[in-house]
Protein backbone atom coordinates (compact mmCIF):
# COMPACT_ATOMS: atom_id res chain seq x y z
CA UNK A 1 0.00 0.00 0.00
CA UNK A 2 1.04 3.45 -0.93
CA UNK A 3 -0.19 7.06 0.30
CA UNK A 4 0.45 10.32 -0.59
CA UNK A 5 -0.52 12.45 2.61
CA UNK A 6 -0.36 16.07 2.18
CA UNK A 7 -1.45 19.06 4.23
CA UNK A 8 -4.23 21.12 3.47
CA UNK A 9 -5.31 24.43 4.52
CA UNK A 10 -8.26 23.16 2.51
CA UNK A 11 -9.35 20.50 -0.22
CA UNK A 12 -12.54 18.86 -1.64
CA UNK A 13 -13.59 15.86 -3.71
CA UNK A 14 -16.73 16.35 -6.64
CA UNK A 15 -17.99 13.93 -8.86
CA UNK A 16 -20.40 14.87 -11.56
CA UNK A 17 -20.62 18.13 -10.92
CA UNK A 18 -21.13 17.29 -6.96
CA UNK A 19 -18.74 18.00 -3.91
CA UNK A 20 -18.94 14.64 -2.12
CA UNK A 21 -15.96 16.09 0.54
CA UNK A 22 -14.80 19.13 1.74
CA UNK A 23 -12.74 19.87 4.62
CA UNK A 24 -10.97 23.09 5.83
CA UNK A 25 -7.26 22.39 7.59
CA UNK A 26 -6.34 18.72 7.51
CA UNK A 27 -4.81 15.54 5.41
CA UNK A 28 -5.92 14.62 1.83
CA UNK A 29 -4.61 11.07 1.40
CA UNK A 30 -4.45 9.48 -1.73
CA UNK A 31 -4.73 5.33 -1.34
CA UNK A 32 -2.80 3.22 -3.66
CA UNK A 33 -3.41 -0.69 -3.08
CA UNK A 34 -1.90 -3.37 -4.92
CA UNK A 35 -2.57 -7.40 -4.51
CA UNK A 36 -0.10 -8.14 -2.21
CA UNK A 37 -1.53 -5.55 0.68
CA UNK A 38 -3.21 -7.03 3.72
CA UNK A 39 -4.70 -6.01 6.77
CA UNK A 40 -0.98 -5.71 8.47
CA UNK A 41 -0.52 -3.06 5.67
CA UNK A 42 -3.41 -1.18 6.34
CA UNK A 43 -3.09 -0.85 10.43
CA UNK A 44 0.20 -0.24 9.97
CA UNK A 45 -0.22 2.56 7.51
CA UNK A 46 -3.09 3.79 9.73
CA UNK A 47 -1.41 4.17 12.95
CA UNK A 48 1.64 6.01 11.19
CA UNK A 49 -0.81 8.43 9.45
CA UNK A 50 -2.74 9.27 12.61
CA UNK A 51 0.16 9.55 14.46
CA UNK A 52 2.48 11.55 12.21
CA UNK A 53 3.81 14.98 13.92
CA UNK A 54 3.26 17.27 10.99
CA UNK A 55 0.78 19.72 12.25
CA UNK A 56 1.99 23.15 13.58
CA UNK A 57 2.13 23.39 17.85
CA UNK A 58 1.46 26.48 19.56
CA UNK A 59 4.98 27.50 18.69
CA UNK A 60 4.60 26.85 14.71
CA UNK A 61 6.81 23.63 14.69
CA UNK A 62 5.32 20.74 13.43
CA UNK A 63 5.04 18.19 16.76
CA UNK A 64 1.25 17.69 16.18
CA UNK A 65 -0.95 14.89 14.78
CA UNK A 66 -4.36 13.83 13.99
CA UNK A 67 -4.43 11.93 17.52
CA UNK A 68 -3.61 15.06 18.82
CA UNK A 69 -7.13 16.16 17.46
CA UNK A 70 -5.73 18.03 14.59
CA UNK A 71 -7.66 18.46 11.00
CA UNK A 72 -10.06 16.53 9.49
CA UNK A 73 -9.16 14.11 6.98
CA UNK A 74 -10.16 13.55 3.24
CA UNK A 75 -9.58 9.92 1.74
CA UNK A 76 -8.91 9.13 -2.09
CA UNK A 77 -8.46 5.97 -4.08
CA UNK A 78 -5.93 6.27 -6.64
CA UNK A 79 -4.36 3.28 -8.55
CA UNK A 80 -2.12 5.59 -10.65
CA UNK A 81 0.70 5.56 -7.15
CA UNK A 82 1.59 2.60 -8.91
CA UNK A 83 2.27 3.47 -12.07
CA UNK A 84 5.52 2.09 -13.61
CA UNK A 85 7.10 4.19 -16.10
CA UNK A 86 10.28 2.17 -16.62
CA UNK A 87 9.44 1.26 -20.42
CA UNK A 88 8.20 3.83 -22.70
CA UNK A 89 6.12 7.11 -22.23
CA UNK A 90 2.62 5.36 -21.45
CA UNK A 91 2.60 4.52 -17.63
CA UNK A 92 1.58 0.93 -17.11
CA UNK A 93 -0.82 0.12 -14.05
CA UNK A 94 -0.02 -3.62 -14.13
CA UNK A 95 0.52 -3.71 -10.21
CA UNK A 96 -2.34 -1.72 -9.06
CA UNK A 97 -4.76 -4.15 -7.62
CA UNK A 98 -8.03 -5.02 -10.03
CA UNK A 99 -11.21 -3.98 -7.93
CA UNK A 100 -12.46 -7.14 -6.39
CA UNK A 101 -8.94 -7.20 -4.60
CA UNK A 102 -8.42 -3.34 -4.05
CA UNK A 103 -12.31 -2.16 -2.89
CA UNK A 104 -12.57 -4.66 0.03
CA UNK A 105 -9.08 -3.34 1.36
CA UNK A 106 -10.02 0.11 0.42
CA UNK A 107 -13.11 -0.61 2.41
CA UNK A 108 -11.17 -2.08 5.83
CA UNK A 109 -8.60 0.79 5.05
CA UNK A 110 -11.49 3.27 5.58
CA UNK A 111 -12.82 1.70 8.46
CA UNK A 112 -9.87 1.55 10.11
CA UNK A 113 -8.81 4.81 9.53
CA UNK A 114 -11.74 6.29 10.90
CA UNK A 115 -11.63 3.60 14.19
CA UNK A 116 -7.75 4.92 15.04
CA UNK A 117 -8.66 8.55 14.49
CA UNK A 118 -11.53 8.26 16.03
CA UNK A 119 -13.92 10.67 14.06
CA UNK A 120 -15.67 10.53 10.61
CA UNK A 121 -13.84 11.01 7.52
CA UNK A 122 -14.69 11.67 4.38
CA UNK A 123 -13.83 10.30 1.28
CA UNK A 124 -14.35 9.93 -2.89
CA UNK A 125 -15.73 7.40 -4.49
CA UNK A 126 -13.53 4.02 -5.72
CA UNK A 127 -13.29 4.28 -8.90
CA UNK A 128 -15.00 7.59 -10.17
CA UNK A 129 -13.49 10.00 -12.24
CA UNK A 130 -13.01 12.73 -9.51
CA UNK A 131 -11.92 16.06 -9.34
CA UNK A 132 -9.49 17.23 -5.99
CA UNK A 133 -8.75 20.66 -5.13
CA UNK A 134 -6.18 21.26 -2.48
CA UNK A 135 -4.29 24.37 -1.10
CA UNK A 136 -1.63 22.20 0.52
CA UNK A 137 -0.47 23.73 3.74
CA UNK A 138 3.39 24.31 3.93
CA UNK A 139 3.90 22.98 1.37
CA UNK A 140 3.42 19.27 3.50
CA UNK A 141 3.29 16.62 1.03
CA UNK A 142 4.64 12.97 2.75
CA UNK A 143 4.75 9.41 0.65
CA UNK A 144 4.29 6.29 2.56
CA UNK A 145 4.86 2.95 1.49
CA UNK A 146 3.72 -0.21 3.83
CA UNK A 147 6.41 -2.50 2.28
CA UNK A 148 9.09 -0.06 2.68
CA UNK A 149 8.30 1.13 6.07
CA UNK A 150 10.89 3.26 6.19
Amino acid sequence: MKVVIQRVSEASVTIEGNKVAEIANGLLILLGIVNEDTQEDIDWLCNKIVNLRIFPDEEGVMNTSLKDGKGDVILVSQFTLHASTKKGNRPSYIKAAKPDVAIPLYENFKKTLKSTIGKPLQTGEFGADMKVQLINDGPVTIIIDSKNKE
